[in-house]
């Protein structure tokens, strides 16, 4: 755990600045929650080789937040809409299974997809290719190198599986509601949500306990669900949104965090308690349902790893 807050801590300057979900100290202890909670079917090397994931965990935000002179970055522009889905501005409208066939009902409304968000996509894609490194995995189980693919994958998609817990990524209203004047209110709640699971100290063993892991029947109907149920609980969050902690300038730093004389309100933190352990039952849920995968997946018939390794 002190490595992956010495980690976080150095990319803490983003905390404020991006539409994140946890912070990073909270994605790191989601997704060792997450493996933590999985059954003994998935490979011990998953749940050994956490170090890996969790740093991993990371790099949707920070790829996302690195800077170079005298313009954005691609990865910026191409990465943010992953990281969220805006279903109001689709009026209702069902999601295609297919990202392209998405795009396409975008522009039959008239409307940019970097606007209403990508997440499910990512959450499908990310899971499909952690069950394709898995069937590797299974086809050469003691290739360290796979085993490494295999952590990185993991962790790209339990960003995004924490993501799609945090209901201000499932809505217009991610940074506030905007007022008649055109004032946005509250206009930090979005960052006060972010940081509550590691400032309310939850441990990885507390979270993982109890839970029940079962993988997804079919995936993407399973994750349209996963969001529209988190969706739901906008109203809750915002109804909510006085009684969290305010932001809180940190002496001679870059960043804000939150207040630490904050009076603890039972019910947000029975509201966290409860999105916290989501998260890491609905990541645990789609590394299980990605192992599941691995053993109906068929690699392509070229691909032997004997052949194409060169020393």
């Amino acid at each position: 755990m002190r490595k992956a807050l010495l980690i976080s801590f150095g990319i803490v300057s983003i905390w404020t600045t991006q539409c994140d979900a946890w912070w990073p100290p909270g994605h790191g202890i989601l997704t060792r929650a997450a493996l933590l909670a999985l059954p003994d079917e998935v490979p011990v090397f998953l749940r050994s080789g956490k170090g890996t994931a969790v740093h991993a965990v990371y790099d949707p935000d920070v790829l996302r937040g690195v800077e170079l002179p005298n313009r954005r970055t691609h990865i910026r522009n191409a990465d943010r809409p992953e990281h969220y889905i805006n279903l109001e501005v689709l009026g209702g409208r069902e999601l295609p299974p297919e990202r392209y066939d998405y795009v396409k009902l975008c522009a039959d409304l008239d409307v940019r997809p970097e606007r209403t968000g990508l997440l499910p996509y990512a959450l499908a894609e990310w899971t499909e290719r952690l069950a394709a490194a898995f069937a590797e995995h299974r086809k050469w189980p003691e290739d360290e190198d796979i085993r490494n693919k295999c952590l990185l994958f993991a962790g790209y998609l339990g960003h995004f599986a924490q993501d799609a817990c945090q209901p201000l990524h499932l809505t217009v209203d991610h940074h506030g509601r905007t007022q008649p004047d055109g004032s946005v209110v509250p206009g930090s709640i979005h960052a006060r949500v972010d940081g509550m699971v590691q400032f309310l100290g939850r441990k990885p063993k507390e979270l993982a306990a109890g839970q029940r892991i079962e993988p997804l029947e079919n995936l993407f109907p399973s994750i349209v669900g996963q969001i529209g149920r988190g969706c739901a609980l906008v109203d809750t969050l915002y109804n909510l949104h006085e009684r969290f902690p305010g932001l809180v300038k940190v002496p001679g730093k870059s960043y804000e965090d939150l207040d630490p004389t904050w009076q603890r309100d039972p019910s947000v933190v029975k509201f966290i308690d409860s999105r916290a352990r989501e998260a890491t039952r609905f990541t645990a849920a789609l590394y299980l349902t990605a192992w599941h995968l691995s053993a109906q997946m068929v690699l392509p018939e070229w691909f032997d790893l004997n052949q194409v390794d060169v020393d």
